[in-house]
């Protein structure tokens, strides 16, 4: 289907302060430890800013990780509307043929509802212990891991309780996830691909691993917005936003009081946080609703460090957010245009290739420095060859399946294929070299250091992926 652009916008018309959107621009790329590949903000329906850092582009998925979780809860509640799902059964009654094996009294009290908001009553994280229990069905993995607490009274970030909400809703639709959301929510919003990850039972794993872009991101956050109403058309309950959006549970306990983002409470996989409410996933994956503003954020990005993201948000976006158009600003929103269309992220740092040196880059192999890489990705062998029209590939074998990562000049060079990736490199010196590679569909970038004089490598994450993938699918799932 042909999707339909967001309505667009000076932001002066829509009461927005351009300077300070500059502002956190200013802020976001100011910041070491944080990197931006997209952000869309939408203010009374409208896109007042948009732009993407290359080699990040627009119409490319990105791995939203547990931002996923907000559209599993999306579908639970369409799925109770269409009285597929009840909130106050017991999970267990979704799986009869498990029952024998579920003997615990808490996990068999356990409640759709309490999985929809955290609140499974275990003190810990149990995914491992799940997945581990039972690879092949991690729903009846889960709940024999007895939980703590009754369920309902504790909150804890635990990725199995959306992976039961998730794989209740694909038991009782017969559907994936995406396929089940594609008629009802993405193509109605105008939202292309919509790509998740499964796991060996077959199913969208709700907790993580969808792939969308920040323009579908932020007209999610819009239908939210606008209380489940897209143009004019209910997509979603009514009443269901106001009940996924308030604190079902509260997190201060565990989180460590509200002076932060994420000890406000939580909803039916979203968080509440002081200003509004969201759906954020690892490395600073935001869907950021702001009622009291009519306002969405809608940002992906790489960053271990998702609180600061948000302070800069409340920090320079907030106060940018008035209560009328403004007057006189049409300089200030063409230079916010001309701005956001030149977004880029730094290429490496190094110099061109070496005219000498101690010996010749071109064709040099390299192994491991220490041996096998200790960490991921398990990296066996890498070489470097030129070519003839300038550039330099650097090839890297995992077990005998190669990456070939490709660079000209000292700008990114995007390379597509089964696994887009942009590759940026420079030489420090005669003997050291060092490569970025960008896996454009993530928010993950790889650094590889190569030493000319002993032929060794090394190669870290500057983020690393919570799990350890192949380089080979470090990308949206096709096929």
């Amino acid at each position: 289907m042909t999707q339909r652009a967001l309505p667009t916008a000076d932001p002066a018309a829509q009461g927005v302060d351009a300077s300070g959107v500059h502002a956190f621009l200013d802020a976001l790329e100011a910041d070491p430890d944080i990197e931006p590949h997209g952000l869309t903000i939408v203010r009374h329906g409208h896109v007042v800013a948009s732009g993407t850092w290359a080699p990040y582009a627009a119409e490319r998925p990105h791995l939203l990780y547990s931002l996923s979780k907000s559209f599993a809860s999306t579908a639970a509640g369409l799925a109770e509307a269409e009285g597929l799902i009840d909130f106050d059964a017991t999970v267990l009654s979704y799986f009869p043929e498990i029952d024998a094996d579920i003997t615990d009294p808490r996990s068999r009290s356990m409640l759709v509802r309490h999985v929809a908001s955290m609140a499974s009553g275990h003190d810990h994280e149990t995914v491992d212990e799940a997945f581990g229990a039972d690879p092949a069905e991690p729903v009846r993995g889960f709940l024999l891991q007895p939980p703590q607490r009754d369920p309902g009274t504790l909150f804890t970030y635990n990725q199995p309780c959306t992976y039961t909400l998730g794989a209740i809703v694909q038991r009782v639709t017969g559907q994936t996830l995406a396929e089940y959301l594609r008629p009802r929510l993405f193509d109605p919003l105008g939202i292309g691909e919509a790509l998740w990850s499964r796991d060996r039972a077959g199913r969208d794993i709700g907790f993580a691993g969808l792939h969308i872009t920040h323009d579908a991101i932020a007209r999610f956050g819009l239908l939210y917005l606008n209380d489940g109403v897209w143009q004019g058309e209910r997509l979603l309950p009514e009443g269901w936003v106001a009940r996924a959006t308030r604190p079902q549970i509260d997190t201060a306990e565990v989180m460590g009081g509200d002076q932060g983002d994420w000890g406000r409470g939580y909803g039916y996989q979203f968080w509440i946080g002081r200003h509004g409410y969201r759906g954020d996933g690892a490395y600073g994956q935001f869907c950021v609703v702001l009622p009291e503003h009519d306002a969405v954020i809608a940002a992906t990005s790489a960053t271990a460090e998702m609180q600061r993201y948000l302070e800069l948000v409340w920090r320079h976006l907030l106060p940018a957010f008035g209560p009328a158009p403004l007057t006189g600003r049409d300089a200030e929103d063409a230079a916010l245009r001309e701005r956001l269309e030149r977004l880029a992220l730094p290429a490496t740092e190094g110099a061109p290739a070496p005219a000498g040196g101690s010996g010749d880059w071109s064709g040099a192999a390299f192994t491991p420095e220490g041996g096998l890489c200790a960490a991921q990705p398990k990296l066996t062998a890498a070489e470097l060859t030129a070519d003839d029209g300038g550039g330099w590939t650097l090839t890297l074998d995992e077990g005998g399946h190669r990456l070939a990562a490709r660079w000209t000049g000292a700008d990114w060079t995007v390379t597509e294929g089964a696994v887009p990736v942009a590759v940026t490199g420079g030489w420090d010196g005669p003997d050291a070299l060092t490569v970025d590679i960008a896996f454009l569909e993530t928010p993950h970038r790889l650094r590889v250091t190569c030493s000319l004089t002993d032929r060794t490598f090394r190669a870290h994450w500057l983020t690393t992926p919570l799990v350890p993938w192949p380089l080979r699918a470090m990308r949206a799932p096709r096929g």
